[in-house]
């Protein structure tokens, strides 16, 4: 009886589940860990949310849905290489350039570790300098307001290695308010919980 030919297996998805072990923000003391799993979802949510608020308030026409695909996927790279911390990362031009090299590199590592048929789906999705202008500024915003939320929820904590990340990513979302206004709309209505304890939720639940 002949053998049945065996299809080639595909590690994307063994990849993908590596996010939990990538911490973020690794040269700097957290109260609260954070691994690019748990970042990544919550850029997604994010990223939903402001496609919804750009489409209701602002006359916008984003998929929300497409846009919370683009952000779960959008640190795919660090699979391979982990997390380069902004510091060392933007230390200047060169560096920064070189290090885009090397995550565009990372980028379709991962698409190739796809059955050839899907990587035509994928590719726009997790290539970034392929993401359609509009979905890439729009998680950007999300990745911005994501790591704004964390760490004003670390000053809370008194936790000042954080002093500088918020000033930082406060002048960001404040140049992105000017292109973006549903990021204003986000600040206002639902960055104010975010720092409320769960008593507090309940209470004006």
């Amino acid at each position: 009886m002949a053998k049945l030919k065996s299809k080639k297996q595909s590690t994307f998805l063994a990849w993908m589940f590596r996010m939990p072990l990538i911490k973020r923000w690794a040269l700097m003391f957290c109260v609260k860990p954070e691994n690019v799993a748990e970042h990544s979802h919550q850029v997604a949510i994010v990223a939903h949310l402001l496609a919804v608020i750009k489409n209701q308030k602002f006359g916008g026409t984003i998929n929300p849905d497409r846009a919370a695909t683009i952000a779960l996927y959008h640190e795919a790279s660090e699979t391979r290489y982990g997390d380069i911390v902004s510091p060392t990362k933007y230390a200047n031009p060169e560096i920064a350039r070189e290090f885009k090299k090397i995550e565009s590199h990372a980028e379709r590592e991962c698409l190739q570790s796809l059955p050839e048929e899907f990587q035509s789906i994928f590719y726009d999705i997790i290539v970034q300098d392929h993401v359609d202008p509009a979905y890439k500024a729009l998680v950007k915003a999300a990745d911005i307001l994501v790591a704004y939320i964390k760490a004003v929820d670390e000053l809370n904590h008194n936790n000042h290695e954080f002093d500088h990340v918020e000033e930082r990513l406060g002048r960001k979302l404040d140049e992105l308010k000017q292109d973006l206004p549903e990021v204003s709309y986000f600040l206002e209505t639902f960055l104010p919980a975010c720092s409320a304890t769960v008593d507090k939720l309940a209470l004006d639940c």
